[in-house]
């Protein structure tokens, strides 16, 4: 059973949004999935970036941004919602890939081999993966992740699909998605008419006030806070925070990028200062937490909030 017959784990080509030369290779597993889906269909990833723009400071994180599901259906015709799970997951799946039809789940990566060196059998956590090829007599599965496509196989996926339980033990029931897909994708001149108004949509839903300034308001005490807590929370905070806005704006950046560059430049470089600010910050940051030396924090992110304001006020003129 598969959604895509000629993606395979063997040479598979990633986005060039996931190239390693990039400020931040990876994103959310969520919008990196969507990229790495959208190159398999063969449709511009670009295109769907311009919610972006509405990322918001949430008091304790930045946005988890995620691409809105009416945004894939304007740009691609592709229609995502939720999968009920009330029997097998497994089996669920199945009669989904059947019908042509990518399922997204929520996963554990302490039974994913490519989380090897974060969560991948020392830690239990939560992770969106699109499945597109599953074998269980083999048990074997083939799903897109973060920035890649990978397999599993073995006692991996007895652990992912929860078969190592017996019948007392309670099982868990992740959330899923699943995604159709159009028999013909539109053409690039649809996309690009849809991001312009997609566009002008999300900038006028951006922000009140900028979320930066409000981070860096509450950043040294958030990083005194953490200092106290076992150096891995560490990573937590820092995906959840600076790695969000970092690769929200990169890819903030691309989407302007795509759709002119000249047009856009000066709200293209704007975002990639923010990237670029967030990147070094998270450095700082580190040292910081090392060190309990928070005071060169208060000003750190002042670059990137004054950054944002530029980018708001040159979009604003254009749009």
């Amino acid at each position: 059973m598969t959604v895509f017959p000629r993606v395979r784990p063997g040479g598979y080509q990633s986005h060039p949004l996931h190239s390693s030369e990039r400020m931040w290779p990876e994103t959310n597993c969520y919008v990196d999935l969507w990229i790495e889906v959208l190159n398999a269909v063969g449709a511009a990833p670009e295109a769907m970036l311009s919610f972006t723009l509405t990322q918001d400071f949430e008091g304790d994180q930045f946005t988890f941004f995620k691409v809105p599901y009416e945004d894939l259906e304007s740009l691609y015709d592709i229609r995502v919602t939720e999968l009920a799970i009330f029997d097998r997951v497994e089996r669920h799946i199945d009669v989904q890939i059947a019908r042509g039809r990518l399922c997204l789940i929520e996963m554990d990566p302490f039974y994913m081999p490519d989380t090897q060196g974060t969560a991948y059998r020392s830690e239990h956590g939560k992770t969106t993966v699109a499945i597109n090829r599953l074998d269980v007599a083999a048990r074997r599965v083939e799903y897109f992740h973060n920035g890649g496509y990978f397999q599993l196989e073995g006692d991996d996926f007895d652990g992912l699909f929860q078969l190592h339980l017996t019948p007392g033990d309670p099982s868990f029931l992740p959330y899923a998605e699943f995604a159709k897909l159009p028999a013909c994708v539109p053409d690039a001149a649809h996309a690009g008419t849809t991001a312009r108004k997609l566009l002008k949509r999300h900038f006028a839903r951006r922000p009140v006030s900028n979320p930066i300034r409000a981070f860096a308001e509450v950043f040294p005490r958030q990083v005194e806070a953490v200092a106290e807590r076992p150096f891995g929370f560490f990573h937590k905070y820092a995906f959840n925070t600076l790695r969000q806005f970092g690769a929200n704006f990169e890819l903030a950046g691309d989407h302007l990028a795509w759709l002119s560059a000249n047009e856009f430049s000066s709200a293209i470089a704007d975002a990639r200062r923010i990237s670029e600010v967030a990147k070094s910050v998270q450095f700082q940051l580190a040292r910081a937490v090392l060190r309990k030396k928070y005071d060169p924090l208060r000003t750190a992110l002042d670059p990137a909030a004054d950054a944002w304001d530029a980018m708001m006020a040159s979009l604003k003129e254009r749009l």
